[in-house]
């Protein structure tokens, strides 16, 4: 059986963590897309305030496989 996949781009942010950051993107993926198999990290940043870290953000390049 033969499958083809699309790669999406999305943002998620936490003011926790890089892991909770990704953590928030992949369960809003999955309320969205079908088929979600995976997630590559593509870019992590943190925003600071008053010389902490505030926020804590990724770029996901989430993998899904599209419906036959």
């Amino acid at each position: 059986m033969s499958s083809v996949a699309r790669v999406t781009t999305i943002t998620a942010f936490s003011e926790t963590s890089f892991e909770d950051a990704v953590a928030v993107g992949i369960a809003r993926s999955v309320e969205t897309l079908r088929g979600v198999k995976g997630a590559w990290v593509k870019e992590q940043k943190v925003k600071v305030e008053g010389g902490s870290v505030v926020e804590w953000s990724v770029t996901l390049e989430v993998t899904f496989v599209l419906d036959d």
